[in-house]
């Protein structure tokens, strides 16, 4: 993909017109043109996954309590049904048009579950899965062909023996990390390159000019704007 448009990522959805990781956040993101929405995962303690970044309610629910200590239900019954299951934000965004959903991993026990449901959705084509490195291990041993994005977040460059290990496609950078010289070591690796997480117009502008493949943004009509302007 070097050369074509950079891709568009939406954060956690739309978070800065609605609340981040719930279907709205989701949908309102698709309908402005998002190439990519990305969401991430959590584990009920009944064993379901679902959307939410923080390990506890209380940042977007006001709700003291881990995740990984409710059910699925009391999970609904906290939030209002607020926090959708991982099964139905892969439906709103499968049915909802042709983006592609990247999933953000933190722990090895959310990928068995993640990739059994990007199954069952029949998204295999458009999910691919970024994240902490003992989830991106686990995902490549239960899926050969999973697209993975190696998120990265120091400046030392990944070793080639975990490139051997997880064969990733991109190489997934907080955006300060991103340099000419970067992109160059990542273009010899036949990696693509993606940036997270740029909100200043300033910061997108610098990636685009790098010749990044991906840009992850909370504004994501901004982002686009940029991108059609230098199409």
């Amino acid at each position: 993909m070097s050369g074509a448009r950079a891709l568009a990522i939406a954060h956690r959805g739309d978070p800065y017109a609605l609340r981040e990781n719930t279907l709205p956040s989701l949908r309102s993101a698709l309908r402005k043109g998002a190439d990519v929405v990305e969401v991430d995962v959590r584990m009920t303690s009944d064993g379901v996954p679902v959307l939410l970044h923080d390990p506890t309610l209380e940042r977007l629910w006001g709700v003291r309590k881990a995740v990984t200590s409710l059910t699925r239900d009391e999970v609904a019954e906290a939030t209002g049904g607020g926090v959708p299951d991982l099964s139905e934000a892969l439906a709103a965004l499968r049915d909802g048009g042709r983006a592609r959903v990247l999933l953000d991993l933190t722990d090895a026990e959310q990928a068995e579950p993640t990739v059994e449901a990007v199954r069952a959705a029949g998204l295999g084509p458009r999910a691919y899965y970024c994240g902490g490195l003992a989830a991106l291990r686990r995902v490549r041993a239960l899926d050969a062909d999973a697209e993975i994005a190696l998120t990265w977040k120091t400046s030392l460059r990944p070793a080639p023996r975990l490139l051997d290990e997880l064969r990733p496609r991109w190489l997934n950078l907080r955006f300060g990390l991103v340099d000419p010289a970067t992109v160059a070591w990542a273009r010899e690796h036949d990696l693509l390159v993606a940036a997270w997480t740029a909100d200043w117009e300033r910061s997108m502008l610098r990636l685009l000019d790098l010749g990044v493949d991906a840009v992850t943004t909370n504004r994501l009509g901004a982002l686009r704007r940029m991108i059609a302007r230098r199409a």
